[in-house]
């Protein structure tokens, strides 16, 4: 099944009823599985440790669809994907960072946090960024 498709056919799965239910049988770690319980025991972070692991599921399969749709989006329009110097200074304004003032910093830091660290991300480049400004203070 292609990528798009399969992303059509999660959100139609999940926009659909809850009912009706199917019996599973889910291995989960014993630790989680008592980490949930207390969730839900002594929290009341749900009605029940079944509906909590749904509702969890259900949780990140809409965040997995939402990015997997996302990175279609840009698989299809490359020139829209923004720089990690522009997710950083993102970052920066959504995190009232006085770094959102320097985007040229944010630049030069991205582009040196790549040669380290290739997989790198908005929050390498803001700790590059402030451990550059620090060292130069």
């Amino acid at each position: 099944m292609e990528r798009a498709t399969a992303i059509d056919h999660i959100i139609g799965l999940l926009d659909g009823p809850d009912e009706p239910t199917a019996n599973t049988s889910m291995r989960l770690p014993d630790n989680l599985r008592k980490a949930a319980a207390l969730a839900v025991g002594a929290l009341d972070m749900a009605p029940s440790t079944t509906l909590f692991t749904a509702e969890a599921l259900r949780a990140e399969l809409e965040h997995v669809v939402f990015r997997a749709a996302l990175e279609e989006h840009y698989v299809e329009h490359p020139h829209i994907r923004p720089t990690l110097a522009e997710l950083a200074l993102a970052m920066a304004r959504v995190d009232g960072s006085d770094l959102a003032d320097e985007p040229e910093a944010l630049e030069r830091a991205a582009a040196a946090v790549q040669l380290w660290k290739p997989e790198a991300d908005a929050d390498d480049v803001l700790a590059w960024a402030a451990g550059a400004r620090w060292a130069t203070a």
